[in-house]
């Protein structure tokens, strides 16, 4: 089982990512948001796979009718995840929030 402190630990671990309050609960940013705390023990990240994950395990993956026009955005019931599962999806969101781009060295 996942928790927020691990949510934590590996999001301020990727280079250029900050923590500061979105509506009220903790999130992490790249260039754009890597995660947020939606609710206590849910989190919000982003992936290109949201369809596939909420079709398969439903009960760990899903969004609400706030979530419809961001089409990247999933929630991740963190009891239903592994450490290193979170750790994929938190690498995956961060490359979609421009993390990659912002760690790469200029020539």
């Amino acid at each position: 089982m996942a928790t927020e402190a691990d949510v934590r630990r590996i999001a301020l671990a990727m280079p250029g990512v900050t923590e500061r309050l979105s509506w009220g609960q903790p999130a992490w940013f790249a260039r754009t948001l890597v995660a947020r705390i939606w609710e206590p023990g849910v989190l919000t990240v982003k992936t290109d796979e949201r369809e596939a994950l909420a079709g398969t395990e439903p009960e760990t993956y899903f969004w609400t009718p706030h979530h419809e026009r961001s089409p990247q955005l999933v929630l991740v019931r963190l009891a239903g995840i592994t450490g290193e599962l979170l750790a994929e999806l938190l690498q995956d969101s961060y490359r979609l929030a421009g993390g990659e781009h912002s760690s790469r060295k200029q020539p």
